[in-house]
């Protein structure tokens, strides 16, 4: 899968339009960092990347099997700890709907982890940059 996304900055501190195809949002730093807090701020973003994505291929298997789920609440929290190089996503999964079963909970326990944005963040990732 290959996506492509756009972010123009201006002479706006940190104020920053981002363009996925015909989709568009605005991301930011919080005031104490310099920004105006008018959006997501970078971490954020990569943190919703994984919630959003944990609670779609949630959703899909889910409704796939027919079992009886309201509502699916994913909570991602983003530890980064650069003098260690270690990132922490500590993520919390929550159903509303009739009761799931333990099987059925260790198999959805598998579907998250199936996400595709979950298996980019654990497989080797390499950045590559060019200046145009």
């Amino acid at each position: 899968m290959e996506v492509t996304v756009k972010a123009s900055l201006g002479k706006t501190k940190y104020y920053t339009e981002v363009i996925a195809g015909e989709n568009q949002l605005i991301t930011d730093e919080p005031v104490d960092k310099g920004g105006q807090n008018k959006g997501f701020n970078p971490f954020e973003i990569l943190a919703t990347s994984l919630a959003s994505c944990t609670a779609a291929t949630l959703r899909m298997y889910i409704d796939r099997k027919q079992w009886n789920v309201e509502k699916i609440d994913v909570e991602v929290e983003l530890e980064n700890f650069p003098l260690t190089k270690l990132a922490v996503f500590k993520r919390n999964i929550s159903f509303e709907g009739d009761g799931l079963s333990e099987e059925q909970m260790k198999r959805l326990y598998a579907i998250a982890d199936a996400c595709p944005v979950h298996k980019i963040l654990t497989n080797e990732i390499e950045i590559q940059t060019k200046f145009s």
